[in-house]
């Protein structure tokens, strides 16, 4: 994921609220979103998730429960958390934590909607990793 974008809003603050689990950012512009660990681990920018190209993504299920066991800052450019499920391949950069914010309604439905589709439930366990041709977790 690249870095900020020449321009884009920075963060001025972000606290970890465990008890809700919600990441809060404040930015730049005045904009702040309070964005849901588990939508942070659902669209995770890693290849793990998101796949190496179109079509590749993995679909995440059983995430609803996620905590944020650590946030390591990397440069002056992104997070990378670690998840109480074990993830912690995922740089978000500023750019990334501020479209999952302001892209948050939007990106529930989609979220949801690809549920359906594939006939899953939003809890259910996430089925064990069987050969992964991913090296980068």
């Amino acid at each position: 994921m690249a870095g900020l974008q020449s321009g884009a809003p920075t963060p001025q603050a972000l606290t970890v609220h465990g008890q809700s689990r919600v990441l809060e950012v404040s930015f730049s512009d005045g904009a702040t979103f309070r964005i849901p660990f588990e939508l942070m681990r659902v669209y995770s920018p890693s290849a793990e998730v998101q796949g190496h190209g179109p079509g590749q993504e993995v679909l995440q299920t059983g995430k609803r429960e996620v905590e944020l066991s650590a946030l390591q800052p990397v440069g002056n450019y992104a997070v990378q958390p670690t998840f109480s499920d074990g993830h912690d391949s995922g740089i978000f950069s500023w750019d990334y934590l501020y479209f999952l914010g302001s892209q948050s309604e939007k990106l529930w439905e989609d979220y949801f909607a690809r549920l359906k589709a594939a006939g899953v439930e939003r809890d259910a366990l996430m089925p064990e990793k069987a050969g992964q041709g991913c090296a980068s977790h």
